[in-house]
């Protein structure tokens, strides 16, 4: 081992029966995970739906009139519809499941070296017990807890306490807390150093662990649950209003019309009980029937299919669905704390800026020619001034600071790497300077590296970009701009130059200054844009992270997220001064929460839901779970831990916050389709309703048969489902205010549609099977049935010119229809089957061959609910009222 570690100083480590004895004593290193709920179950627990539990209902209910009237497509139709809606939305949080399991296996695959019977062996994590000698280099992530027993390492506890700040560890003392000298935690990476650490807790007991295990409490139900409860609630009650007006339109019709309204005949038919009994019994009867057809099976299905067609969708946009309802919940957020870094950031140190003596400022060190000698100069001051070494394109070792220093110039030129150190003065925290003295072709050279206020009094000339010595007149471009840098959130460190050793503090005179190297964790450069996104959104932005206020507000405000005099930027020891009501009272000028405590985020969430609120939650560490379970979705990133991600709802998988800007559009977009869907079938249902009712008044006993409603039901429930889960997520619905918690899926611009084209489409039916000029043109006199293949073809005809009318607000209905094709091909395919069943449906369907001209007839006539509904739309723009699901 290298920097002084002695294996041989060591125990050899644990024995075979130390080893069994251990794991029994204390377990194995793996985490216990709650069991698995079976596919079966998975399958049970979705007949809690809302709406599937009116289904299940309609479905008991179909079964007991099933021996009476032997409707039995409508049984079936509705078992079917039940059965498909929650076996595929089963199988595909099932599958999310199985798939974010095995990214869990993945991670427990990982393998540590391990000291036992005095042999080194690679074992994996999981196969670690207490008192393991386990031993740890740059790069390698803690596998356990356990204390360091010899060497020396720098961890990064950020996915345990959210600090970036690399913590050092060295020999001696107990495991502790987090902020033990000595104690190292599972979760944590070793950034730099190396050493020997004893496992002193495995698995649950781990700090890993117990945190992990905090993540069993249920959340609170999905914004579309509660709005599908709402949804069921208003069809029960306007399918019980519709069986008590035709339960009493029917009684009214048997006992006083078909009696001529003669007081004595209506009398005499009352004083007969059997007949009395027969008349409720058909009323009934028929009041159920409505109830059940009125009833929208495909919406369970439909709203399944466009869950899991998004799913798919949003996985090529880098978004793992875990949980369906988390796609829709992500429209609809109000709030969304996020992390800064490694979601709004990089996620890790580089040079951001570079500034040279003369004042000259440059966009970090690509902004410098490789060829100019002012590079040449700093580059081997990033190069050969550090505690880290290349490995090819990448820097190890050192800290953050030195690994962004020498990350900025690899890959170094040969002209550059032929240097040697002859000496030189570690880094220090007392003196806050670095000093190295290299020799190759060029000579020797003397390089310091430190804090400005350190470096900059002691320079008296500097380099300008031909790598000319030059005259330091005044150090006041210097101190502006670094002064300037430190405001922009950037650790500002002093390249320069002396002409002798340095060796202490003696020796810092004549310096020649290189130039001032400005580093940060900087914003992703997409960042900006989708910030701007999601505010046009309607959502609130605040930014939780472990920075102190300055940095913290400046990285804000380079996003975009801190805006104005009057936002708000708290640091966690504010909030925690505050009681839940005054957070409350400032949470909608909150922006920035600096120094934050993995408290801070829990109890932001809660706040925000107590204020109804959907609050959204980004995280990677393992002190961002709670709050990841806690939220209304939680967005865990593809790079944190296993436990962030059992955490959250949906995994980003490329830590991108635009990928987040993404799943909100999708969210937004299911929301709409639900809607159109809604529209689409309850127009139909309404039709279908009001001409059986209207029909039998009007001297039509059956206008619809049996089979011919069960071809009507395959297109209001699975092909219209299919062809609006195809609707694309359009940008403008990111201009509109996020939708309230508890708002209704049914709105009055939605009830005003369903009214009006309802209404259009039942008074054409009726009026084409009564009027006179339609019966002579379709050879009524001759065959009834050419009357009736034209009038079900009509049905379905001014359904699918319907649908063009749901799609889209908009009085131009071929809007996008090229984003989805889908749409247009199974609308095209029901045209089609509708005339093949024309032609070739004989008694089964209860149709007849039609002349091309009646064909041509009934399409014109079906297309007038286009125009039909372009009035209406015109007449609300007109009132000033623009549609909007």
């Amino acid at each position: 081992m290298k920097n002084g570690l002695s294996p041989g100083r060591l125990p050899p480590g644990l024995n075979q029966e130390q080893v069994k004895a251990a794991r029994a004593a204390h377990g194995a290193n793996e985490l216990t995970q709650k069991t698995r709920t079976t596919f079966f179950r998975v399958f049970l627990s979705n007949f809690g739906d809302p709406i599937i539990k009116i289904l299940l209902v309609a479905l008991a209910i179909n079964v007991l009139m099933l021996l009476r009237d032997a409707n039995w497509f409508e049984t079936v139709g509705i078992a079917l519809a039940i059965f498909l809606a929650t076996f595929v939305s089963t199988l595909s949080e099932y599958g999310s499941e199985s798939a974010f399991r095995k990214l869990q296996e993945e991670a427990a695959a990982q393998s540590c070296r391990v000291r036992r019977d005095g042999h080194m062996s690679a074992l994996p994590v999981a196969e670690l017990v207490v008192g393991d000698l386990v031993y740890l280099q740059a790069g390698e992530g803690v596998p356990a807890d356990g204390v360091l027993l010899e060497g020396g390492v720098a961890v990064d506890q950020s996915a345990l306490n959210g600090e970036t700040a690399e913590q050092k560890k060295s020999p001696g003392g107990d495991a502790g807390d987090l902020l033990s000298a000595s104690g190292l935690f599972r979760g944590c990476t070793v950034c730099s150093g190396e050493g020997v650490m004893q496992v002193t807790r495995v698995g649950d007991s781990t700090f890993y662990g117990s945190m992990a295990q905090e993540m069993q409490e249920e959340t609170r139900e999905s914004p579309l649950k509660l709005r599908l409860e709402k949804l069921a609630g208003t069809l029960s009650w306007l399918g019980l209003a519709a069986a008590v007006f035709v339960a009493a339109a029917d009684l009214f019709l048997s006992f006083f019309l078909a009696n001529g309204m003669d007081p004595a005949r209506i009398a005499q038919q009352f004083s007969q009980p059997a007949v009395c009994f027969g008349h409720v019994l058909h009323a009934v009867t028929l009041a159920i029937t409505v109830v059940v057809v009125a009833v929208p099976e495909g919406l369970p299905m439909m709203i399944t299919v466009v869950l899991s067609s998004n799913m798919s969708r949003m996985l090529r946009d880098h978004v793992l669905v875990r949980k369906l309802v988390g796609i829709e919940t992500s429209g609809s957020l109000n709030i969304l704390f996020t992390d800064k870094t490694g979601t709004l950031t990089r996620g890790k140190l580089r040079v951001s800026a570079f500034v040279g003596g003369d004042g000259q400022a440059y966009a970090g060190m690509e902004g410098l020619k490789r060829d100019q000698p002012l590079w040449q100069l700093a580059a081997l001051s990033c190069a050969y001034n550090t505690a880290s070494t290349p490995s090819g394109k990448k820097a190890l070792g050192g800290n953050a600071t030195d690994r962004a220093l020498l990350q900025a110039v690899l890959p170094l030129p040969g002209t550059l790497s032929g240097w040697q150190k002859t000496g030189g003065l570690p880094f220090d925290s007392a003196h806050k300077y670095a000093s190295i003295s290299i020799s190759g072709k060029g000579g020797t050279l003397h390089l310091v590296k430190g804090a400005p206020e350190r470096l900059l009094n002691r320079c008296t000339h500097y380099y300008d970009a031909k790598g000319v010595r030059k005259p330091l007149p005044s150090g006041a471009a210097a101190e502006q701009a670094w002064r300037q840098m430190t405001g922009r959130a950037q650790r500002v460190l002093a390249l320069a130059a002396s002409p002798h050793p340095v060796r202490g503090d003696g020796d810092l005179h004549g310096l020649t200054l290189i130039g001032l190297a400005g580093i940060r964790d900087e914003l992703r450069p997409e960042v900006p844009a989708a910030v701007r996104e999601v505010q046009r959104a309607g959502v609130q932005l605040v930014m939780i992270t472990g920075d102190n206020r300055e940095t913290a507000a400046a990285i804000a405000k380079d996003a975009g997220i801190l805006l104005t005099g009057g936002d708000l930027v708290l640091t966690s020891a504010e909030l925690a001064r505050m009681d839940d009501g005054q957070v409350a009272d400032c949470l909608p000028r909150l922006r920035v929460v600096a120094r934050a405590l993995p408290t801070d985020k829990s109890r932001l969430v809660r706040i925000a839901q107590s204020c109804g609120m959907v609050a959204g939650m980004t995280g990677d560490g393992i002190n961002d779970a709670p709050a990841l379970k806690k939220a209304d979705v939680g967005f865990a990133m593809g790079s944190g831990t296993e436990v962030a991600k059992e955490a959250g709802d949906i995994v980003i998988l490329n830590d991108n916050f635009a990928s987040i800007v993404r799943a909100i559009l999708y969210g937004r977009t299911i929301f709409k389709s639900i809607r159109k869907f809604v529209i689409f079938q309850l127009t139909m249902n309404l039709c279908a309703v009001g001409v059986s009712i209207v029909g039998p008044f009007a001297g039509i006993d059956t206008p619809v048969t049996v089979i011919q409603m069960l071809w009507i039901n395959i297109i209001m429930d699975t092909l219209a489902g299919l062809a609006f889960a195809g609707e694309p997520p359009l940008p403008e619905y990111m201009r509109e205010a996020p939708k309230r918690r508890d708002e209704p899926v049914f709105n009055k611009y939605m009830f005003h549609q369903v009214i009006c084209m309802g209404a259009y489409t039942i008074i054409l039916c009726i009026l084409f099977l009564k009027l006179p000029f339609f019966q002579s043109h379709f050879r009524y006199g001759e065959n009834p049935i050419y009357l009736m293949t034209a009038f079900f073809t009509l049905f379905i005809l001014c359904g699918v010119f319907n649908s063009f009318n749901t799609r889209t607000y908009r009085l131009n209905l071929l809007a996008h229809l090229r984003r989805n094709p889908l749409f247009a091909l199974i609308m095209l395919s029901v045209i089609a089957v509708q005339f093949g069943l024309v032609y070739w449906g004989g008694s089964l369907f209860r149709t007849a061959p039609l002349r091309l001209d009646e064909l041509a007839a009934i399409v014109l006539l079906a297309a007038t609910v286009i125009p039909a509904d372009m009035l209406r739309k015109t007449l609300l723009r007109c009132k000033g009222i623009r549609g909007s699901i």
